[in-house]
């Protein structure tokens, strides 16, 4: 594939060179529990990112839920400060936020909505309210496919991708929980099932990244529209965005018994691939032996979140400890080291991978290649960052 040979060089040096500096670094000493683990996660997080951790977007948003989550077992003021420092200076007294637009119709930027939720409930302050009353009006007038799904992006039209239902269903279910609209929750299932019945395998029961309804992307099946691959942290966006919406569905709703059984399924789809001798996940998840593909931070520990809070809310049976515990000392043994300031940083974590857009050599094609070679590899992105604070968070509500 030439339009990749250049670029792909270049990636495989600096994995290579990454690869060996990391096992020149020293590896901490466990600590005594996962919220000490947390805890030191945090602290490095905010001496890396001191004042604010970024704007308006989805790893901010994504960072500050584990901030939420690890503030909620601890009670460190200094957790909820940042958030409230990180969101407040975003949005003014009308509720318009900085650097969020409704007319984008950009799925991606309503994933912060939740924290408007919080500091509402936290704080009472009614600007969070109107600004989380605007990002509800976006899934008004939001783009949809054919059968009701929501588009990913207003530039990706007639596309469902797997990162999608992480970045919009959490807020849209727990604004209509918290501001009495049940008939949302039909909207929220309906994604879920959409997803279920065109993105997933039978034979594997893995999800493929997208998929496009009109057939039309080139890196769509011309047959299925579905991309190539099996993503890592795509399925972890996935699996964390069941998770988190069944805390607002009603028990009496139709669709949460739906929900749980797709849980529940991806539970064994998921054990089922983790790595035998490092309990973690690969960047390609059912292609661990092929050259190039690699152990990844980010989609590692969104796993090991999902399965820590499925297993204590008993949406899934506790025969998953096993693997649980197995995926978290693989991501504290395997993926973090401690640095010469003392701080914690989570390794081989993939920048960022998507499909299409305005790439004219069509680079984001969705291929192997693209997923393992081309994306870069970094320590301490905040797609994983955050999931493992929540991790931390949810292994110590299960005792560890």
């Amino acid at each position: 594939m030439n339009h990749y040979s250049n670029v792909r060089k270049i990636i495989v040096f600096m994995f290579i060179f990454s690869a060996v500096l990391i096992r020149g670094q020293e590896q901490p000493k466990t600590p005594p529990s996962a919220k000490a683990w947390g805890d030191h996660m945090a602290r490095s997080v905010l001496n890396r990112h001191p004042k604010v951790y970024h704007g308006w977007d989805y790893v901010t948003g994504t960072v500050l839920k584990g901030f939420e989550r690890l503030w909620k077992i601890t009670g460190d003021s200094v957790y909820f400060n940042y958030i409230e420092k990180n969101i407040g200076r975003l949005v003014n007294e009308d509720g318009t936020i900085r650097g969020y637009r409704v007319d984008e119709y950009n799925i991606d930027q309503v994933q912060s909505g939740s924290m408007l939720l919080f500091l509402y409930k936290e704080t009472g302050e009614e600007k969070y309210k109107k600004a989380a009353d605007l990002v509800r009006s976006q899934f008004k007038k939001h783009p949809r496919i054919k059968q009701g799904g929501l588009w990913h992006k207003q530039i990706y039209p007639w596309q469902m991708w797997l990162d999608g239902l992480y970045m919009g269903q959490p807020f849209y279910a727990e604004y209509a929980k918290l501001f009495d609209e049940p008939d949302v929750f039909d909207d929220v299932v309906l994604q879920f099932r959409l997803i279920h019945e065109n993105l997933r395998d039978r034979k594997t029961g893995l999800y493929y990244h997208a998929w496009d309804e009109s057939r039309q992307m080139f890196w769509a099946d011309k047959e299925t529209g579905l991309s190539q691959c099996f993503w890592g942290r795509g399925m972890g966006w996935f699996v964390m965005a069941i998770v988190d919406v069944l805390d607002y569905i009603p028990e009496s709703h139709s669709g949460r018994e739906k929900l749980i059984a797709m849980l529940q399924e991806l539970a064994e789809t998921i054990t089922a691939i983790q790595d035998p001798g490092t309990g973690l996940w690969w960047q390609v998840l059912d292609q661990g032996s092929r050259e190039g593909n690699y152990i990844e931070g980010t989609g590692s520990a969104m796993f090991v979140y999902a399965l820590a809070k499925a297993i204590r809310m008993k949406y899934i049976d506790d025969k998953y400890s096993a693997a649980l515990l197995k995926g978290f000392e693989g991501l504290t043994t395997h993926l973090m080291y401690r640095d010469s300031r003392g701080d914690l940083n989570l390794l081989r974590c993939c920048q960022g991978a998507g499909l299409g857009g305005d790439y004219s050599d069509k680079i984001r094609d969705g291929s192997y290649e693209y997923y393992v070679y081309i994306e870069p590899i970094r320590p301490n992105d905040g797609k994983g960052v955050g999931p493992f604070l929540g991790a931390c968070a949810e292994m110590t509500r299960l005792g560890y």
